[in-house]
């Protein structure tokens, strides 16, 4: 695929002309005086479906001591308190 070659003014102009070229998977080489200094390129479709739960079950256990109280020199040092 060919990308598309910018300059500044002409993006800033018509933009929005670029865009539905941009969903379809090209690419934008924005210039400043036929300088190449940035690429455009569309962001991935998010999801359609809700992530499933339990995707990485019996791939890993939590010990118990997850859960246990932080020590004080710990929280101490999160709250700033910590000397």
């Amino acid at each position: 695929m060919v990308m598309i070659k910018l300059n500044v003014h002409e993006a800033k102009t018509h933009l929005s002309k670029y865009l539905a070229k941009l969903k379809a998977g090209e690419r934008i080489l924005l210039c400043k005086r036929n300088h190449p200094i940035a690429e455009i390129t569309a962001l991935p479709e998010p999801p359609t479906h809700p992530r499933p739960i339990g995707l990485a079950k019996g791939r890993f256990n939590v010990p118990g001591s997850f859960f246990a109280p932080l020590p004080d020199v710990l929280l101490e040092a999160f709250e700033g308190t910590h000397e």
